[in-house]
Protein backbone atom coordinates (compact mmCIF):
# COMPACT_ATOMS: atom_id res chain seq x y z
CA UNK A 1 0.00 0.00 0.00
CA UNK A 2 1.93 3.39 -0.81
CA UNK A 3 2.19 6.29 1.54
CA UNK A 4 -1.02 8.15 -0.08
CA UNK A 5 -3.25 5.25 0.33
CA UNK A 6 -2.00 5.13 3.99
CA UNK A 7 -2.56 8.37 4.75
CA UNK A 8 -5.94 8.65 2.90
CA UNK A 9 -6.97 6.07 5.43
CA UNK A 10 -5.57 7.20 8.42
CA UNK A 11 -7.51 10.24 7.66
CA UNK A 12 -10.65 8.74 6.88
CA UNK A 13 -13.65 9.04 9.14
CA UNK A 14 -17.00 7.69 9.10
CA UNK A 15 -18.84 10.14 11.17
CA UNK A 16 -18.78 13.56 12.55
CA UNK A 17 -19.95 14.32 15.55
CA UNK A 18 -20.13 18.37 15.82
CA UNK A 19 -21.26 20.83 19.27
CA UNK A 20 -21.43 23.88 19.14
CA UNK A 21 -19.52 24.43 22.89
CA UNK A 22 -17.50 22.63 24.90
CA UNK A 23 -19.88 22.40 27.49
CA UNK A 24 -21.99 20.39 24.90
CA UNK A 25 -19.22 17.61 25.46
CA UNK A 26 -20.66 15.64 28.13
CA UNK A 27 -24.22 15.36 26.14
CA UNK A 28 -22.54 14.03 23.24
CA UNK A 29 -20.07 12.04 24.07
CA UNK A 30 -22.62 8.94 23.91
CA UNK A 31 -23.31 9.04 20.09
CA UNK A 32 -19.24 8.93 19.71
CA UNK A 33 -19.45 5.59 22.61
CA UNK A 34 -22.37 4.21 20.45
CA UNK A 35 -20.82 4.95 16.92
CA UNK A 36 -17.31 3.28 18.07
CA UNK A 37 -18.45 0.42 19.62
CA UNK A 38 -20.25 -0.24 15.88
CA UNK A 39 -16.41 -0.23 14.91
CA UNK A 40 -17.14 3.20 13.05
CA UNK A 41 -14.43 5.92 12.98
CA UNK A 42 -15.53 9.12 14.78
CA UNK A 43 -13.75 12.49 15.06
CA UNK A 44 -15.76 14.85 17.17
CA UNK A 45 -15.47 18.78 16.78
CA UNK A 46 -16.49 22.37 18.45
CA UNK A 47 -17.74 24.15 15.42
CA UNK A 48 -20.43 27.29 15.94
CA UNK A 49 -22.93 27.86 13.21
CA UNK A 50 -22.73 31.59 14.11
CA UNK A 51 -19.26 32.10 15.63
CA UNK A 52 -17.07 30.01 13.29
CA UNK A 53 -19.48 29.82 10.09
CA UNK A 54 -16.19 29.84 7.75
CA UNK A 55 -14.19 27.11 9.71
CA UNK A 56 -17.88 24.96 10.21
CA UNK A 57 -18.30 25.26 6.10
CA UNK A 58 -14.89 24.50 5.48
CA UNK A 59 -14.94 21.20 7.89
CA UNK A 60 -18.08 19.83 6.49
CA UNK A 61 -16.87 19.66 3.09
CA UNK A 62 -12.70 18.28 4.30
CA UNK A 63 -14.76 15.91 6.44
CA UNK A 64 -16.86 14.80 2.83
CA UNK A 65 -13.47 14.77 1.25
CA UNK A 66 -12.32 12.21 3.64
CA UNK A 67 -15.36 10.34 3.28
CA UNK A 68 -17.86 10.59 6.11
CA UNK A 69 -20.78 9.11 5.78
CA UNK A 70 -22.98 11.19 8.42
CA UNK A 71 -23.19 14.35 10.97
CA UNK A 72 -24.16 14.22 14.23
CA UNK A 73 -24.63 18.25 15.60
CA UNK A 74 -25.63 18.96 18.75
CA UNK A 75 -26.78 22.33 19.76
CA UNK A 76 -28.47 24.33 22.42
CA UNK A 77 -30.59 27.62 22.62
CA UNK A 78 -30.86 28.64 19.14
CA UNK A 79 -29.62 25.47 17.84
CA UNK A 80 -28.24 26.13 13.93
CA UNK A 81 -25.54 24.40 14.05
CA UNK A 82 -27.15 20.76 12.09
CA UNK A 83 -28.83 23.20 9.60
CA UNK A 84 -25.56 24.84 9.05
CA UNK A 85 -23.94 21.43 8.50
CA UNK A 86 -26.72 20.77 6.14
CA UNK A 87 -26.29 23.57 4.41
CA UNK A 88 -23.05 22.08 3.15
CA UNK A 89 -23.31 18.18 2.15
CA UNK A 90 -25.54 15.89 1.20
CA UNK A 91 -24.64 13.59 3.96
CA UNK A 92 -27.28 12.63 6.44
CA UNK A 93 -27.21 15.15 9.61
CA UNK A 94 -29.10 14.13 12.51
CA UNK A 95 -28.85 17.34 15.27
CA UNK A 96 -29.28 16.94 18.87
CA UNK A 97 -31.11 19.38 20.59
CA UNK A 98 -29.37 20.10 23.79
CA UNK A 99 -31.06 21.49 26.82
CA UNK A 100 -29.70 24.60 27.76
CA UNK A 101 -31.32 28.32 29.41
CA UNK A 102 -34.87 28.35 31.56
CA UNK A 103 -36.95 26.28 27.79
CA UNK A 104 -35.11 22.86 29.12
CA UNK A 105 -34.03 22.11 25.30
CA UNK A 106 -37.71 22.64 23.66
CA UNK A 107 -36.18 25.66 21.97
CA UNK A 108 -33.62 23.58 20.37
CA UNK A 109 -35.72 20.57 19.55
CA UNK A 110 -37.69 23.28 18.00
CA UNK A 111 -34.98 24.93 15.85
CA UNK A 112 -33.27 21.55 15.28
CA UNK A 113 -36.59 19.76 13.82
CA UNK A 114 -37.52 22.54 12.01
CA UNK A 115 -35.73 22.72 8.75
CA UNK A 116 -37.15 24.47 5.78
CA UNK A 117 -38.29 22.14 2.66
CA UNK A 118 -35.04 20.94 0.70
CA UNK A 119 -32.72 20.99 3.91
CA UNK A 120 -33.53 17.87 6.10
CA UNK A 121 -32.33 17.23 9.42
CA UNK A 122 -32.96 14.18 11.14
CA UNK A 123 -33.91 14.88 14.86
CA UNK A 124 -33.23 12.67 18.08
CA UNK A 125 -34.83 13.71 21.26
CA UNK A 126 -33.21 16.55 23.38
CA UNK A 127 -30.26 15.10 25.30
CA UNK A 128 -30.43 12.22 22.81
CA UNK A 129 -27.03 11.88 21.25
CA UNK A 130 -26.48 7.76 21.57
CA UNK A 131 -29.88 7.30 19.29
CA UNK A 132 -28.23 9.60 17.01
CA UNK A 133 -25.13 7.06 17.24
CA UNK A 134 -27.11 3.85 16.92
CA UNK A 135 -29.25 6.14 13.93
CA UNK A 136 -26.06 6.60 12.35
CA UNK A 137 -24.56 3.26 12.56
CA UNK A 138 -27.97 2.00 10.75
CA UNK A 139 -28.05 4.75 7.79
CA UNK A 140 -24.10 3.30 6.87
CA UNK A 141 -25.42 -0.01 7.76
CA UNK A 142 -27.60 0.22 4.62
CA UNK A 143 -24.07 0.01 2.68
CA UNK A 144 -21.79 -2.27 4.63
CA UNK A 145 -22.77 -5.89 5.47
CA UNK A 146 -20.46 -5.72 8.55
CA UNK A 147 -22.06 -2.76 10.30
CA UNK A 148 -25.08 -3.89 9.48
CA UNK A 149 -24.21 -7.35 11.58
CA UNK A 150 -22.61 -5.11 14.62
CA UNK A 151 -25.92 -2.99 14.66
CA UNK A 152 -28.30 -6.10 14.75
CA UNK A 153 -25.85 -7.62 17.27
CA UNK A 154 -26.29 -4.65 19.21
CA UNK A 155 -29.92 -4.39 18.78
CA UNK A 156 -29.57 -7.87 20.22
CA UNK A 157 -27.52 -7.62 23.31
CA UNK A 158 -30.42 -4.79 24.30
CA UNK A 159 -33.13 -7.50 24.17
CA UNK A 160 -31.04 -10.27 25.97
CA UNK A 161 -30.61 -6.88 29.07
CA UNK A 162 -34.16 -6.38 29.01
CA UNK A 163 -35.81 -10.14 29.02
CA UNK A 164 -32.37 -11.06 31.62
CA UNK A 165 -34.67 -7.96 33.81
CA UNK A 166 -37.65 -9.24 33.04
CA UNK A 167 -36.72 -12.66 34.07
CA UNK A 168 -35.28 -11.16 37.60
CA UNK A 169 -38.37 -9.11 38.39
CA UNK A 170 -40.55 -12.31 37.41
CA UNK A 171 -38.15 -14.17 39.78
CA UNK A 172 -38.50 -11.39 42.93
CA UNK A 173 -42.41 -11.73 42.38
CA UNK A 174 -42.46 -15.38 43.25
CA UNK A 175 -40.56 -14.66 46.83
Amino acid sequence: MSDKNEQSENDRIDVAVMMGSKSDLETMRPASRALEALGLKVEMRVLSAHRTPDETAAFVKEAVRRGVKAFICGAGGAAHLAGAVAAHTTRPVIGVPIAAGSLGGLDALLSTAQMPPGMPVATVAVGGAENAGLLAGQIIALGDEAVAARVEAERLARRKKVLESDAEVRGERKR
